[in-house]
């Protein structure tokens, strides 16, 4: 396992699926975690149940909400006094067809652009001007093979497109502070086993169809989602900033 005592970290929608999974792993690895949630807070309080109470802070935050991004980065540094890695991985997945109402589909671009989008934009920046002021820190994105390839669910354009976009802005972030220590990957999981692919998977038709259709036969533990940003966490590899990580079961290769 990757050691990373003492190094400290926030990750947004840390109550269910990929973040329920990374706060574990990384509280495993010797990190302060700040595990950010939305609504559920038991599921964070879980996630975190085996890090010791001086090495965890679990904090609200309703992303969907002006301002409610800065607030959370403005807790989570006032903590420890520094934050050495942020990832970002809190998303939604609001589903609407081009056959919907002209509402709908406006409204579903809206309300992912603003969880999936502006809130994590907003820290991207807040926190490239510390790990600048601070000799350097860590950008996880936590994207999607739709980011690349669409959707394999017709109701997911807003979902893709908005992983499309926090991805260019992980990326260029990593391109214009390389020099100031700043480290930028993107992880784009495939089929992972969240109760939001589930629920996406009724428009694809049902888990067994999604199933039959990846190359391993299998869908994605997010455990191993979580172990590769606990790889990435350590700072140490230098030369994949800026690189997108697929993880997604030879199912998507390119």
């Amino acid at each position: 396992m990757t050691d990373l005592t003492d190094r400290t970290v926030l990750i947004t929608g840390a109550s269910r699926g990929i973040g329920y999974e990374t706060a574990r792993v990384l509280g495993e690895a010797g990190c302060n975690v700040i595990a950010h949630y939305g609504g559920y807070r038991e599921g964070a309080v879980d996630a975190t149940a085996g890090i010791p109470e001086d090495r965890k802070m679990i904090v609200q935050a309703d992303l969907a909400t002006p301002g409610a991004a800065a607030e959370l980065w403005n807790e989570a540094v006032v903590w420890r006094g520094r934050v050495d890695v942020v990832v970002n991985n809190a998303a939604i997945m609001p589903e609407v067809g081009i056959e919907d109402a002209e509402a709908d589909w406006e409204g579903a671009l809206a309300a992912a652009f603003a969880i999936n989008v502006m809130a994590p934009a907003v820290l991207i920046r807040l926190a490239a001007l510390h790990f600048i002021a601070n000799g350097g820190g860590v950008l996880i994105t936590m994207s999607s093979w739709a980011a690349n390839r669409g959707s394999g669910n017709p109701k997911l354009a807003a979902y893709a497109a908005s992983k499309a976009a926090l991805g260019a802005v992980t990326k260029t972030m990593a391109r214009a502070h390389a020099r100031d220590g700043v480290l930028g990957y993107c992880i784009a999981p495939g089929t992972v086993r969240t109760d939001m692919s589930v629920r996406s998977a009724r428009n694809q038709g049902g888990e067994d169809a999604v199933t039959a259709s990846l190359t391993m036969g299998e869908w994605v533990p997010p455990r191993e989602v979580a172990d590769l940003v606990a790889f990435l966490a350590s700072g140490t590899r230098r030369h994949l900033s800026g690189a997108t990580l697929d993880i997604n079961g030879a199912s998507y290769i390119r």
